[in-house]
């Protein structure tokens, strides 16, 4: 299918819902639509009420020997794949529906069709797929309410339709991904190195910093690009939690520790949690404005307020002054929803609630938010952990695109990690460059099954970030951690999964053309399940 007109439109208020047919205006608001070349734009507004989601609907024969492919909200969750038709899924984003399989690399009677909407739309959307056609929902709600608009047109979404044939269901939407994102935001540097958080969880110090930045130094001594010492949460005083123009016992001055990583030849990079004052299970807060924060009895801060963005743009120029140029923000997405991804099949939020400000769509005051950070961090490289992907490709450089890995539990890595370097590696550097998350190091899990995953990310063309507890490795494998970091200090490499149609976690992938095989699983197989958590 080409893109083309809908069959029909239904815009929903927040009491009241119109389908458009005959005419795209109703009494309560009205619907535009303009069609140029392969672009789709949607226009809508309300009149008095709010707008909360506007659907579109194509009506048509579907091609039934598919599978579907959908992408999520922020991260993946170990979830991502293919499948049959199911048509109450709901996929964000956009959607690629192929026959045959991957696996087969013959692609001559190969099908795909992917359908999407261009990247950082002012609406939150998803798709349903069904034998009778695809629809297309966009949510214009701010927060859980319609979105007021008195009249004034909402750009709500760019939809694209494409129509690949004779290649892989991969290559057709690693393509999709360029057409959705048509000027990426990318470093002017090969970004890897060393995060902490993995080895240490939070338990650090300035000194500790200090010798992790002696040691990615050692392992990247042969390799082409600077790599980064990124400290993670647990430098503030509060753990997981502001202010951020306060340190800790362990911590004593954040400038002096990054001019430290700088003279090791090492980048400095710093984690934070802009949206946070005073964690719900440990409320120790700095006095803010009431009117600064989210909702009633909770502590994230309103993205919406223009004193909330101030704050932000500040905390952004201190930990630039400081001397960081990588930061990491994180659980955006939860503080402003209250939910994670993978609680948000259809709907982002509840319906109790509204921003700040009523006046602009969630999609609109999140981007906002994004580029607040942009605009304040003179350049420095930006990752998004928790960020809804759509919403910040082309603004930020990097995003991490899984749920966390881990340095204990094997089975973690291998269902968040791998899930998402297969199924989101196709927007490594069309939306941003993809971060699948760490390697944790702690002695807690094999260094076979570790291996596998450490020359799988280095291989990918993507950012490898390792956390490696001092003095757990042996002589060999430090030799072979020096070499995945030569690997990805150069990020040349293809990457392409082959079994992804059949499986969450593929092991099969043509690496630069050849075919390579990976083992996920110990010898006891797959050990998500734990009878002693069991009751």
């Amino acid at each position: 299918m080409k893109t083309n007109i809908p069959s029909n439109i239904t815009l929903y208020f927040d009491d009241s819902s119109v389908l458009l047919t005959d005419s795209t205006y109703c009494e309560d608001g009205c619907a535009k639509l303009t069609l140029e070349g392969d672009e789709l734009k949607v226009f809508a507004t309300a009149y008095k009420k709010g707008l909360s989601f506007v659907r579109l609907r194509w009506n048509a024969p579907m091609r039934t020997d598919v599978k579907v492919l959908g992408d999520a909200w922020e991260r993946g969750y170990g979830d991502l794949q293919w499948q049959t038709i199911r048509p109450e899924r709901c996929m964000p984003w956009y959607i690629a529906v192929s026959n045959g399989s991957d696996a087969n690399r013959d692609y001559s009677d190969r099908f795909t069709e992917c359908m999407g909407v261009l990247v950082q739309p002012n609406s939150l959307a998803f798709w349903q797929y069904d034998e009778c056609g695809v629809t297309l929902w966009l949510d214009t709600r701010n927060g859980g309410k319609g979105v007021l608009l008195n009249g004034k047109m909402l750009e709500c979404a760019t939809v694209v339709f494409k129509e690949y044939k004779g290649v892989s269901a991969y290559s057709a939407l690693q393509s999709f991904c360029s057409v959705l994102n048509p000027e990426p935001y990318l470093p002017d540097h090969i970004v890897y190195g060393s995060n902490n958080w993995y080895y240490a969880y939070g338990k650090s110090s300035q000194e500790e910093i200090v010798e992790d930045t002696k040691f990615v130094k050692r392992m990247c001594q042969n390799c082409e690009n600077i790599p980064y010492m990124v400290i993670d949460d647990g430098w503030q005083l509060n753990s997981c939690d502001a202010p951020w123009d306060k340190l800790n016992e362990r911590f004593f001055d954040m400038k002096k520790l990054a001019s430290d990583i700088k003279a090791q030849g090492v980048r400095p990079g710093i984690w934070v949690r802009y949206l946070i004052n005073g964690r719900d299970d440990e409320p120790r807060k700095i006095e803010l404005p009431k009117s600064w924060y989210l909702r009633k009895g909770r502590n994230a801060l309103d993205p919406s307020h223009p004193e909330v963005i101030e704050y932000v743009k500040e905390t952004t120029r201190r930990i630039i002054d400081w001397g960081y140029t990588l930061i990491k923000h994180d659980f955006s997405t939860f503080d402003i929803f209250d939910r994670w991804g993978f609680e948000l099949p259809e709907s982002m939020t509840s319906h109790d609630w509204c921003f700040y400000d009523r006046t602009r769509t969630s999609a609109q005051i999140i981007k906002d938010f994004y580029m607040a950070i942009k605009e304040s961090s003179n350049g420095a490289v930006i990752i998004g952990c928790n960020c809804i992907g759509h919403l910040c490709a082309g603004i930020h450089q990097l995003n991490r695109t899984g749920d966390d890995t881990s340095g204990f539990e094997w089975s973690r890595t291998a269902k968040m990690g791998v899930n998402t370097l297969a199924f989101r590696n196709c927007q490594n550097r069309s939306f941003f460059m993809t971060d699948a998350d760490c390697v944790g190091i702690t002695g807690a899990i094999d260094w076979k099954l570790n291996k596998e995953w450490l020359f799988a990310l280095a291989q990918s063309g993507s950012p490898l970030f390792v956390s490696c507890k001092p003095g757990i490795l042996s002589e060999d494998e430090e030799k072979e951690l020096q070499k995945a970091f030569e690997i990805a200090s150069v990020q040349k490499d293809e990457f392409i999964p082959l079994d992804w149609m059949e499986t969450t976690t593929p092991s099969h992938y043509l690496v630069n053309g050849k075919e390579v095989t990976f083992n996920w699983y110990k010898e006891t197989g797959n050990e998500i399940f734990n009878p002693r958590l069991f009751k």
